[in-house]
């Protein structure tokens, strides 16, 4: 093959199998193949890494639970480059942070950072039907939830909002942070938030903002988008902090009625 693997060696710190994958990712990167793009047979990589039959299949497992691959079995099977999944690349990272103790106001602050850049970036990229769907899902919380089941539909509709921004801003690593804070705000802030009575005012705020946004956003106003999610972020991260101390006293109060 033409796309030589020279150069590219793992540390050999790494037990053989270990090596051979992030060789494989080195040459990926190197060469910029795309998913879709065949690996040799498995009998070339053998003879091309030098390792046994079995190492070479333990280093193509390991690509394919990583996600990087797919293996086609039968005639013309082998090993295709996949593009990696983002429930998968961000399930990974949600395991990391299970021990790291993280809390909504954590999240908050990065989330104030990263949110008015993908809005402005975002501005350049929306379409006719993505204006329609923002509007679709800030009219859905326009309403009081008549109950729990519709709260939840609310609270999902609004982290909706904001991911649609985060895929049309133009940038992976920002739509790729912009989607999973919006994941870790879900699990970390809005299933706690069921526990406590509706936040109305809350509800409210992000309900003004958004309509404001979407104004801002048909406008192409860059200066107006910037500044309403500003604004929208460091109000919704204030609710955040009330909310924990909400969270909190509940739940001393809890532990005092079980004493």
């Amino acid at each position: 093959m033409d796309k030589s693997l020279n150069g590219l060696a793992a540390p050999p710190r790494l037990k053989r199998a270990d090596q051979i994958v992030e060789a494989v990712k080195r040459w990926i990167v190197a060469h910029q193949l795309q998913p879709g793009e065949r690996l040799p047979n498995e009998k070339n990589l053998t003879e091309l890494f030098a390792c046994s039959r079995g190492t070479m299949r333990e280093a193509l497992k390991s690509l394919e639970v990583q996600g990087l691959i797919t293996i086609r079995t039968g005639p013309g099977g082998g090993a295709v480059l996949a593009q990696v999944p983002y429930p998968l690349a961000a399930q990974l990272l949600r395991n990391y942070l299970h021990f790291q103790q993280l809390s909504g106001p954590d999240v908050y602050r990065l989330r104030r950072l990263v949110e008015p850049e993908i809005a402005e970036l975002a501005l350049a990229h929306l379409e006719a039907p993505d204006l329609v769907e923002l509007e679709r899902l800030t009219e859905l919380c326009a309403q009081p939830a008549v109950n729990q089941e519709q709260r939840l539909a609310q609270r999902m509709a609004e982290l909706d909002f904001h991911n649609l921004l985060a895929r049309r801003c133009g940038n992976p690593l920002l739509a790729f942070i912009g989607h999973f804070l919006n994941d870790l705000i879900r699990d970390l802030v809005v299933f706690k938030k069921l526990q406590l009575p509706e936040q109305h005012e809350f509800s409210r705020s992000n309900l003004h903002f958004h309509r404001e946004l979407i104004v801002a956003f048909r406008a192409r106003d860059r200066m107006a988008v910037l500044r309403l999610m500003r604004e929208h972020m460091q109000c919704a991260e204030g609710f955040n902090i009330e909310l924990e101390g909400q969270l909190a006293q509940a739940l001393l109060v809890g532990t005092g009625s079980e004493v």
